[in-house]
């Protein structure tokens, strides 16, 4: 198969779909790779080295996208992009329909096979190709927070590790899901004081016995929301639903009441946002401050680490990019219900039931839909 890796062109966005070492393993099992020129350099690969591995340069995108079976990316294609995408083309990427509803329409137009990397799932349930952005999300959320804490930044000068004599900052966590528990992990190691809310008693016992006494853990209700709210220097929103929008679970309200200078992450963005406040921002402008808040809503947070997120992502997408590859997209997604939960759209319709609902498109079940074409 012809693989085509774009260079991405979201604001600031500089991760990329391939790493070398991932080009040399398609090329090595007879794949083919069209890496647009510069699509490495965000995180200090080069054209060469590509070529090194295996691959061939494009010099722009439109040459990519037309001549390539299966594009892989990392976040959603942007309108220009969806553009030049064509019938049966393959994507692999991250999409975060919910929340988008241009981005959906401009692929249910294009008729192409969009696979999302955030509702793939695995055998024991999880997100596999979502946790590698969730864990590098999640320890940032804490060094921004802190960052966006000084006075500066608009923040009310608070130190979360505090210094002897001084007490430290006070981090909640609303979702104790991968995000949660790696701001936790950070926000510990930093000595601030970290409460972690969630609605699953048996999640909160995991944390528990993970983190023992340097966590406390709340079950989420309204009020336990509300109570750390206002009480807590620094909020992380991580709370997820598998490929629809978030919960608003922090209210314009609350927000109203907490402490000026306080400071709202809201890492549930690109899928709308967890707190009622919250609107997308870029690493441009990745801040803003509303009833004397400071709220970071940057949709792309890994990318604020690119490196160290593309080889992470890469390493769970891998496997997965293979197995299209090799099998043809149809084998591969009737092969593995895992991977085929990670359809989204397909030739024109919505095959993922979330998206259907928030969006308000008729869901069309992607296994009968698939065999229906795979047996005609």
């Amino acid at each position: 198969m012809l693989i085509g890796v774009p260079k991405e062109i979201k604001n600031n966005e500089y991760r990329v779909g391939l790493v070398p070492a991932s080009v040399r393993e398609l090329v090595h099992h007879g794949h083919q790779i069209l890496m647009e020129a510069g699509a490495g350099v965000g995180i200090g690969v080069s054209d060469m080295d590509y070529i090194k591995a295996g691959a061939n340069i494009a010099a722009n995108s439109e040459e990519v996208f037309k001549s390539s079976e299966m594009i892989v990316k990392v976040k959603e294609p942007q309108l220009h992009e969806c553009k030049l995408l064509q019938a049966d083309q393959v994507l692999f990427t991250y999409l975060h329909l919910a929340s988008d509803p241009k981005q959906a329409k401009a692929l249910l137009d294009s008729k192409c096979v969009a696979i999302a990397y955030e509702t793939v799932t695995s055998p024991k349930g999880g997100l596999p190709l979502l946790m590698p952005s969730s864990e590098v999300a999640g320890r940032m959320s804490i060094q921004v927070g802190a960052h966006c804490l000084e006075k500066q930044k608009g923040g009310s000068g608070v130190l979360l590790g505090g210094v002897p004599g001084v007490k430290p900052g006070k981090i909640s966590i609303i979702g104790g899901g991968v995000v949660g528990a790696n701001a936790a992990r950070i926000g510990i190691g930093m000595g601030a004081n970290v409460t972690i809310l969630d609605r699953s008693i048996h999640r909160l016992g995991e944390l528990d016995k993970l983190f023992g006494t340097h966590l406390r853990t709340l079950y989420s209700t309204f009020e336990t929301i509300e109570q750390c709210v206002i009480d807590s220097d620094l909020i992380i929103g991580a709370v997820l639903v598998p490929g629809a929008t978030a919960p608003k679970l922090v209210s314009e309200a609350m927000v109203k009441k907490m402490r000026k200078g306080s400071v709202l992450i809201d890492v549930a963005i690109d899928q709308g946002g967890c707190f009622e406040t919250s609107r997308p921002t870029t690493f441009a402008e990745p801040t803003y401050i509303e009833h004397g808040i400071v709220h970071y809503c940057v949709t792309n947070m890994p990318g604020g680490v690119a490196r160290t997120s593309t080889f992470a992502l890469n390493n769970a997408t891998l496997p997965f990019v293979l197995d299209i590859a090799t099998k043809g997209y149809k084998n591969a997604l009737l092969e593995d219900s895992y991977l085929m939960n990670g359809l989204n759209v397909y030739h024109g319709h919505i095959t993922y039931e979330a998206v259907a609902r928030d969006l308000g498109y008729p869901y069309i079940n992607p296994h009968s839909l698939l065999k229906d074409e795979y047996f005609s």
